[in-house]
């Protein structure tokens, strides 16, 4: 197997530091606002990831983090006026929620800076022991950047290139420009801990450095995030790390792209922000993964008004297929290994989901021939794509259950929402045996001109 490593710029065999075991950690969500498709994605990302690496036999500790103190936070602490510590938990539990939703499961072991204000502070007093940092006179306690000498190795850029057109923050006390923040001095109002250099809390980069040491010691096997941490935020890990260590602190870096909307960069200053939980109103969970997982891990995804209604029309179509095998044969018994196979020599080459997705094509227009000519090996091609896929958190559904849901969200999306309202209400009518109310209302989506069909799972509404 092998991985694109951030750091040397290549795909390189995995070796992990101890056989048979991973330590994994991938920097969480800032809970300044609710989730949103880059999250979604980034969490699904290492979600697969870290199950990828137990089916290959690996003991996987996967570590997540939450930042849930920071300025963001605090600016909306100030806006809605609720405390920090609640707007910051609420906001976990919101996207904790949705999630759930999505179907990505929970690290092996979640952290949030706020539950490791010792362990941060230890960290930095360390740092400052070896004259890695300094307090100011302020409170403010900073990493001194000229004592790291491979500081830039990961974004590949120089001090002087880092800092060209960038506004320095605080530079009067800082020795060199570049320094950067491992503990702030409290302002009026903020949260804050009591330390050894005044009331304050800790700086954005320092929380993974302290976190990850505090989980799993001096070194770990991957470290993971959005392409857009490795500079500042991962550059100031490494450097951080490295400088109390003495050790390399992460064997394989790895970086998921960015999310762009219609071409553009997303971000809540275009408004062009997708939340998570209005995406998972209109399409299937697994619709919205097949997407996301249609393009390489490492490539940015452009969201266009086509990307997920095409990815709920394939599924559809695969469910439909599905459907048809397992009721005519049932469930399949051996399974086909090959497929497997197939699976995990793309999945071996850098997690290419893109690569496993675009194979699902020719395989269901093979089971669409065998089951047309009535070869029952069909069901055993079926049976094995729903295991094999599941590990991506495809077709784990009821078909017939997830036909009947497809359905009722496109009966939103194309039938006016007065004969929607109509449909559904002949429905209920129905299950209370109230014939006749569902007859006129039956003869009014038609004078409409719809026709409504019924099935077991459920209801259809076409224009005629």
């Amino acid at each position: 197997m092998r991985i694109y490593n951030t750091l040397t710029r290549t795909k390189e065999e995995f070796v992990p530091l101890e056989e048979g075991k991973v330590k994994m950690y991938a920097c969480g969500i800032t809970v300044s606002g609710e989730a949103h498709i880059g999250h979604g994605f980034q969490a699904l990302i290492y979600d697969i990831i870290r199950k990828y690496l137990e089916k290959k036999g690996y003991s996987v500790t996967y570590a997540r983090n939450y930042t849930d103190v920071d300025d963001k936070i605090i600016a909306r602490s100030k806006e809605t006026g609720i405390p920090a510590d609640k707007y910051a938990a609420m906001t976990i539990e919101k996207i904790n929620a949705v999630m759930r939703e999505m179907d990505i499961d929970d690290p092996t072991i979640w952290l949030k800076a706020t539950e490791n204000i010792g362990n941060i502070q230890d960290f930095i007093s360390r740092l400052i022991e070896k004259g890695h940092a300094y307090a100011a006179p302020s409170g403010n306690v900073y990493f001194d950047v000229s004592s790291y000498k491979g500081y830039g190795c990961l974004s590949n850029r120089s001090v002087e290139d880092m800092l060209d057109g960038v506004r320095v923050e605080n530079a009067e006390e800082k020795r060199n420009p570049a320094d950067f923040a491992l503990w702030k001095a409290a302002k009026e109002g903020e949260i804050s801990w009591p330390s050894p250099w005044g009331e304050g809390r800790p700086g954005w980069h320092i929380e993974c450095s302290a976190m990850n040491r505090a989980a799993f010691g001096d070194q770990i096997d991957i470290h993971g995030g959005g392409r857009d941490l490795i500079f500042p935020h991962h550059e100031n890990e490494i450097a951080q790390t490295e400088s109390l260590t003495g050790k390399r602190f992460v064997k394989y870096w790895t970086h998921n792209g960015l999310i762009k909307v219609n071409g553009q960069k997303m971000s809540k200053s275009l408004g062009n922000s997708l939340l998570l939980e209005d995406l998972l109103k209109k399409y299937s969970n697994e619709a919205i993964k097949f997407a996301l997982l249609s393009t390489s891990y490492r490539n940015d995804i452009n969201i266009t008004d086509t990307l997920f209604p095409e990815a709920e029309r394939h599924l559809t179509e695969f469910y439909r297929i599905i459907a048809a095998v397992e009721e005519r044969f049932g469930k399949g018994e051996k399974g086909n290994a090959e497929i497997d196979e197939r699976f995990d020599k793309c999945m071996d080459d850098d997690f290419n989901t893109a690569l496993a997705l675009s194979d699902l094509f020719g395989l269901f227009k093979k089971i669409s021939a065998k089951l047309a000519s009535g070869d029952k090996s069909c069901a055993d091609d079926v049976m094995q794509i729903r295991k094999t896929y599941s590990l991506l958190g495809l077709f784990k559904k009821d078909a017939a259950a997830y036909l009947a849901e497809a359905e009722k969200k496109s009966l939103k999306e194309e039938v006016p929402a007065e004969v929607a309202a109509l449909a559904e209400e002949r429905w209920q009518a129905k299950k209370v045996k109230n014939w006749a109310v569902a007859d006129e209302l039956r003869k009014k989506i038609d004078d409409m001109g719809y026709t409504v069909k019924d099935s077991k799972d459920g209801y259809s509404v076409t224009r005629k």
